[in-house]
């Protein structure tokens, strides 16, 4: 039985390209593992807040010294915290939004990212606190960025890689939707390259 988080960004409600390719690859999942609980956060319905000073603060200071603000910001990034820990496998769907992941997803990580909790350092350096889970990325485009001369203006990819697996998530899989905008035949060969994808993933699972 799997425990899987998801995680949806785009603000493009039913007509998002990652949360359908995302929603189709949970049902693979729950289908290959019956009983699977899933838990969804959409962070375009319901918006974490992006970290300010109370955050910064607060989370630093001992809880019995937090102003009701600073214990407020802390307490939204504790079950953001907690949601994920309690997660085997987590998917995160996102749009490419001006080269990178959209600012929805990036306060989620922010939020997530939690010294002591997510990481701690240590003598030999950082540690990723979140070891052992595995993360599917789904990330669409309207061009294509996974090769050719665009390719070195995805920092979508690189960050999240970069930023999971410094809280420890280093088995990341990433199904990518390209090519949405350039067309409605692209748009469909874009929608089948992630669906040949997805079941691939499931015939190894």
């Amino acid at each position: 039985m799997r425990s899987i988080l998801l995680v949806t960004s785009s603000p493009r409600g039913a007509a998002s390209h990652s949360s359908r390719i995302a929603g189709e690859l949970v049902r693979d999942l729950q289908a290959g593992a019956p009983g699977s609980t899933v838990t969804l956060r959409d962070l375009a319905a319901d918006p974490l807040p992006h970290i300010g000073t109370d955050f910064a603060i607060g989370s630093r200071a001992p809880a019995a010294d937090r102003t009701a603000g600073q214990a407020a910001a802390v307490a939204v990034s504790d079950a953001a915290v907690a949601e994920l820990l309690a997660a085997d496998t987590v998917v995160i769907a996102a749009g490419l939004i001006n080269f990178g992941v959209p600012s929805t997803l990036k306060a989620w990580i922010d939020n997530v990212a939690r010294a002591g909790l997510t990481f701690r350092y240590t003598e030999a350096g950082p540690e990723g606190l979140a070891k052992g889970r595995k993360v599917y990325l789904v990330l669409a485009s309207g061009g294509i960025y996974s090769e050719g001369p665009a390719a070195a203006m995805d920092h979508a990819v690189p960050y999240l890689r970069d930023t999971l697996g410094f809280m420890g998530m280093t088995d990341v899989e990433v199904i990518r939707v390209e090519g949405v905008a350039m067309g409605p035949e692209a748009e469909a060969q874009g929608l089948d390259r992630a669906r040949a994808q997805l079941d691939g993933l499931a015939r190894a699972a």
